[in-house]
């Protein structure tokens, strides 16, 4: 990405936004490992807890269940969409 263009890859950038605002500023670290469980907390919230709206409100860990091709001993048992 070139410096200067978010909008080259809106979607980090809005994650980027969303974990600056509900972690970092929230909280004070004073080492990397100071650091490792809130933003483990977060990023377990965002993707297992917190509903998306690009997701019809599904959490993204949901949305994968939902729509991940279905297998057996690594046969496909559903039609992949496409």
């Amino acid at each position: 990405m070139r410096p200067g263009e978010p909008v080259e890859n809106a979607h980090i950038e809005s994650f980027n936004g969303r974990l600056r605002e509900r972690c970092l500023k929230q909280h004070a670290f004073v080492s990397l490992d100071d650091a490792r469980t809130p933003i483990k907390a977060c990023r377990t919230d965002y993707n297992s807890v917190r509903p998306h709206s690009a997701l019809r409100q599904l959490a993204p860990d949901q949305f994968r269940q939902l729509h991940q091709p279905k297998t057996v001993s690594g046969l496909l048992t559903t039609p992949l969409r496409g």
